[in-house]
Formats: C-alpha cells, structure tokens, sequence
C-alpha cells in the first residue's frame, strides 16, 4: 500500500478543521455532532477520527488557528484597519460567532480556558509593546482595556450582526491616546 505524503495528511486535517469551524459557527459547539463535521468535511467518520479523537480536539485545533491578529501600529489609521477586519471576518467567515462559541466553551472546559487565556495573554503582550512611548507607564493598562474593548465589539457582532464600528474605533483610539 502506498504511503500518504504528509501534506495529503495536513490538508485532510485541515478540511476537517475547516468544516468544524464553518458548522460550529452557524450551529454551535451542543448542535454539531461528530457526523455533522464528517459530512460537511465530506469525509467518513472513521477519516476524522484518525486525526482527532473527539469534538474537544476539534475545538482546540480551531482555537489554535484562530486569532484576530493584530495592528501594525497603535496609530488611528490602524486601528481602523484593525477593527474593519475584525468586522470583515465576522461577516465573511462568521468569526464573531465562532469566538462567541470558542468563550461559551471555554467557560466550563479548563483545557480550553487555558489556551484561551494564552491567546489573550500574547496579543495584550503584542498590543502593550505596540503603546506610544508617552504612554509606556500605562501600557499593560491600556492592553488590557484595548483587548477588552476588541473582544467585545466581537461579541456584539455575534448577537446583534454587523454594527457600525466608529464608536469603537473612537474609543480605542482614545484608550491608547487619551
């Protein structure tokens, strides 16, 4: 029998994760069953259990891939960017639900809670080293309130679907230049 090459192996993980992603964002984590991401990958059951062994590892290699990002800079036109593109992926790939269902989660799953707490953890760390130099003293402060407010505005997306997104623009912009 011939070997399967490693990238045959990433790519079929990858459509799994893919489909999870897209079927966890539009029926939740309690309404997709194992079945349902075997269908929507268009892959057997026993395909996606050779590469995860339950949902829970579904979820953790989503929660892995998936990150906002981050701006370039802590100026206003990059701030811009960065919430239109927290608001571009919520209308195109569904993304503020998916994080909504990733925090839903993480909520009574320690395991996740933790790899969660890290992500936020890195991007306050990338956001506080991106503060103005007349701002340093307050720079874990304003990380915080920044991330806070982006995650947030993610949620809201989730619930109330696309929303205008210059309050909060204006009130990151006034969170990292007061």
């Amino acid at each position: 029998m011939p070997r399967v090459s490693q990238d045959h192996l990433d790519a079929r993980r990858q459509q799994i994760i893919d489909a999870a992603r897209a079927r966890f964002a539009t029926h939740g984590f309690a309404g997709t069953s194992m079945p349902d991401v075997a269908e929507a990958s268009g892959l057997s059951i026993g395909a996606i259990y050779r590469y995860f062994k339950g949902k829970d590892e579904i979820v953790a290699a989503i929660c892995e891939q998936t990150g906002q990002g981050a701006p370039a800079d802590l100026t206003a036109d990059s701030i811009h960017d960065f919430v239109q593109h927290i608001r571009a992926m919520a209308r195109e790939q569904g993304h503020a639900r998916l994080v909504a269902q990733i925090y839903a989660e993480a909520a009574v799953s320690p395991a996740l809670a933790a790899l969660v707490d890290k992500q936020l953890e890195d991007l306050r760390n990338v956001i506080a080293a991106l503060v103005p130099n007349t701002q340093r003293p307050r720079a874990d402060q304003i990380a915080e309130a920044f991330v806070a407010l982006c995650g947030g505005y993610s949620q809201q997306l989730a619930v109330r679907g696309d929303l205008d997104p210059a309050p909060f623009i204006a009130a990151l912009t006034a969170i990292v230049d007061p």
